[in-house]
């Protein structure tokens, strides 16, 4: 199965494809699509849409796992972001994706045993369990990590579906 993990944000939105197949893990691709600080809004959110239609297209994911919105103590900060994760599900579901949310506690715990992880430690276990991506950026790192944190549920949800047949 191939999966797109996808970390939204308005100025910067990381993605990585991975290939999961039982507990055996592949890095395909990994990168962000960013937007300008002082660009409109609208030509924001329609920069990150075309974005990410464009990686769907090319690296044709079966599943997009994106990650859910923390609420911020800025309000502005937490609407932008909402905004920009409706276009990341908007990408996903005009490419026809099934998706899977994922709370960000959950994410980390699949990664590094423990949801109050730091980002340090979550990118240091995307790198370890996908050696082949070398260095990653933050907001890419943390897309492989719900990618993999969705890979882990996938296996595990097929495996018991196996063992009640």
């Amino acid at each position: 199965m191939r999966l797109i993990g996808l970390d939204p944000g308005l100025a910067v939105t990381g993605w990585g494809v991975i290939e999961a197949e039982g507990s055996r893990l592949a890095h395909v691709a990994h990168g962000t699509v960013e937007t300008r600080a002082d660009a409109q809004s609208e030509v924001r959110l329609a920069r990150l849409f075309d974005g990410l239609a464009e990686v769907i297209a090319r690296h044709r994911p079966d599943l997009a796992a994106i990650e859910e919105v923390f609420q911020n103590r800025n309000p502005q900060s937490t609407l932008k972001l909402g905004q920009a994760r409706g276009v990341v599900l908007l990408a996903a579901g005009r490419a026809g994706l099934p998706v899977t949310e994922l709370a960000t506690r959950m994410i980390k715990k699949a990664l590094t045993g423990t949801g109050a992880a730091d980002k340090r430690q979550v990118a240091f276990m995307v790198q370890r369990l996908l050696p082949a991506a070398g260095p990653v950026a933050a907001d890419a790192a943390d897309a492989l990590a719900v990618a993999i944190a969705a890979a882990g549920l996938t296996a595990s949800a097929s495996l018991a579906t196996r063992r009640a047949s």
